[in-house]
């Protein structure tokens, strides 16, 4: 018994993302067959369509060991294999962050595993990725549901090495016995086999876009500084897991205010909480008031201590859920309670996820497909004006024609003054625009790293170090900051351009796209907090001081640098079109006068093919009428929202006691 809401809204988001993807290859067409496609246009058209067919609904599952994340996981998504998928018995515990995904770039399934031994490289994860070789490759057989658990077991290997070796890896800082001393070198301790795993397979709902990362507990979650750093602050929701036996326990507490801080920032937004494990307190002693009580209890008491709304706090059984499902045990089922959680998920990620897709993706091409239709609307108006004009020639003397061929000659001297002040316009905003990108250059953040760098490896002391990684993430700030200043400046100009333009121009009705570095500056200063923190955590004192530099540089700086890099490439973006549209509109306002200059001087010649110009300017428009139907429909394909499933049947409470 799976939950159809639940699935039904993410199929509903797969469907609507390929429909956007046609919808976007439809306007590409569009565009070579009007003849407005301009190769900047089509580039970001292309990377447009990959980033869609890419992207992913990242769902994170996040909790200190056992607590039973990943028998959540094979109970949400995977009870139809009807046996555990991910190893989750006891004892078989995931040791490296896990991610399960459809890559469409290679749908043949697979497994690929990261050796812990490339934690002594400078490179982070996110840069192993790109290079398959770099990884154990496992081939996955989706006919054998057995075959598939056999080789998902390999998560959970374990090898064992000298302490010493441990500790060069960041697994350890000092390694104690069971009484409390520190182990020498040369002991033997066991650690993780694998630093990642990434599971490509088909699932149906992998295919629709949808990514689940299962996170293994507190101390890799401490020591794989990507997770916290990078891949968590991406997920689109996370699931908080809990005992319901234990409640919040200090180590769980540490994870929520370590690890979950990004989901925090934003208020809690995509954040549920499950408290698992709620049939450890079904008991035939009780009655059902009872358990009802004490699990209510229970809810409140967590919401207190993590400052979250109860509401966002679950109780569920992810054991009987799953027995429940493979064993189509409807009432098991509800007594699971994970159909009311699923559905928050399905309420609020998906939502959240096309806004996020509309923010980043769409608004741009939304804006290409109105800027064409513009540009098509001042043409069929043009064809208009000349039909009126040519439809009233017929029978006029040369002195009519000729004062008709002075007034467009004229407003071809009204054109060149245009097109030579947008000229001027488009120098000083080069100059601006410059100034910008000379603000946030990657060579200019490498200089500040690199010193920043030898400084630290070159210091005595760890406070000296700790300096250097103020001082370093200081400067970033600053950066930041000036240039948001010169962000304003520039779209400052842009405005006036514009505006002058349109008075200049009374048919234009374009609007400026300006640039704004609003969210960089957010992120970088989420990030300022989160390298302070590191700055200043027992760990960065206690550990030996190589291996703080090396997490600091691969976990924090690497992020620091990638959203420098990727402000950069979205400054450029802008920069190329800022004055995309008034350009468009005067090259089209140059080949409307030119067309109509030629008509009047062909009229003056002989007017016997008035009629026949007429006719052909009808056609034309009656074309024009036609490629400006089509973009509309196109632009109301990519304004439409998604649609949602409605729930089908009343759902139960989050808190119930009906037992299996």
């Amino acid at each position: 018994m799976k939950n159809d809401n639940f699935f039904e809204n993410i199929h509903a988001y797969g469907k609507w993302k390929s429909d956007l993807v046609k919808t976007i290859e439809d306007f590409q067409s569009w565009l070579d067959t009007t003849g407005l496609e301009e190769s900047e246009q089509s580039l970001k058209i292309y990377e447009t369509l990959q980033t869609l067919k890419h992207d992913r609904i990242t769902l994170a599952f996040v909790g200190e060991f056992s607590r039973g994340k990943t028998e959540l996981i094979n109970a949400i998504f995977f009870s139809q294999f009807k046996r555990r998928l991910l190893p989750s018995e006891a004892g078989r515990t995931t040791m490296c962050p896990t991610e399960l995904f459809y890559d469409v770039d290679e749908p043949r399934p697979y497994m690929r595993l990261l050796p812990i031994e490339s934690r002594m490289e400078d490179a982070s994860v996110s840069e192993h990725k790109q290079n398959a070789v770099n990884w154990t490759h496992i081939q996955l057989d989706i006919t054998s549901p057995s075959s598939m658990a056999s080789s998902f077991s390999q998560i959970t290997n374990t090898k064992k090495v000298k302490a010493a070796e441990a500790k060069r890896l960041g697994l350890y800082d000092i390694i104690t016995d069971d009484n409390g001393s520190e182990l020498s070198d040369d002991a033997i301790v066991e650690i993780p086999m694998w630093r990642h795993a990434l599971i490509n397979f088909p699932h149906p709902f992998l295919e629709q876009g949808l990514a689940i990362l299962d996170t293994p507990g507190l101390n890799s979650l401490g020591n794989e500084p990507e997770l916290t750093i990078n891949m968590l602050p991406n997920a689109q929701a996370a699931i908080f897991v809990l005992a319901a036996d234990t409640g919040v326990t200090r180590s769980d507490m540490d994870i929520w205010r370590r690890h979950l801080k990004s989901f925090r920032r934003n208020h809690n937004s995509g954040l549920v909480i499950a408290l698992n494990k709620i049939d450890t307190l079904w008991d035939d002693l009780k009655s059902k008031e009872e358990i009802n009580q004490s699990i209510q209890r229970q809810c409140i008491e967590t919401s207190k201590t993590l400052g979250i709304a109860t509401k966002r706090v679950f109780a569920v059984s992810a054991q009987k859920g799953l027995i429940g499902r493979v064993k189509n045990d409807t009432k098991l089922v509800q007594a699971s309670n994970l159909v009311a959680m699923e559905n928050v998920l399905s309420n609020e990620i998906l939502p959240q996820k096309e806004l996020l897709v509309r923010d980043t993706l769409i608004t741009d091409i939304n804006e290409m497909m109105q800027e064409s239709k513009s540009i098509l609307l001042s043409e069929f108006n043009a064809k208009k004006k000349s039909i009126q004009t040519f439809s009233g020639l017929s029978g006029k003397n040369e002195h009519v024609i000729q004062a008709l061929l002075e007034k467009t000659r004229e407003e071809q001297t009204v054109y060149h003054r245009n097109a030579e002040s947008l000229h001027s316009s488009r120098q000083i905003l080069s100059g601006q625009y410059n100034r910008l990108k000379s603000i946030i250059d990657l060579d200019r953040l490498d200089n500040q790293v690199n010193t920043a760098r030898n400084s630290m490896k070159g210091s005595w002391t760890t406070n000296g170090m700790k300096k250097s990684m103020k001082t370093l993430f200081d400067g970033i700030s600053n950066t930041m900051s000036e240039a948001a200043k010169q962000t304003e400046l520039t779209n400052r100009l842009v405005k006036s351009i514009y505006n002058r333009f349109q008075n200049e121009n009374e048919d234009s009705d374009v609007k400026p796209k300006l640039f704004s570095i609003a969210s960089y500056k957010q992120e970088i200063e989420a990030l300022y907090q989160d390298a302070e923190e590191y700055r200043t955590s027992v760990y960065s004192t206690m550990t030996e001081q190589s291996f703080v530099i090396k997490k600091f540089f691969i976990s924090l700086v690497s992020r620091a640098r990638n959203l420098y890099y990727q402000l950069n490439k979205d400054a450029d973006d802008w920069g190329k079109r800022a004055l995309t549209p008034l350009i468009r509109q005067v090259k089209a306002h140059k080949k409307e006068l030119q067309f109509r200059l030629e008509q009047l001087k062909k009229a003056g010649q002989s007017r016997d093919s008035i009629a026949d110009r007429v006719t052909q300017l009808k056609i034309e428009a009656k074309g024009l009428q036609k490629y400006i139907f089509d973009v509309n429909k196109m632009l109301t394909t990519v304004n439409s929202p998604m649609p949602v499933v409605t729930h089908k049947q009343k759902m139960p409470d989050n808190v119930t006691a009906i037992r299996g």
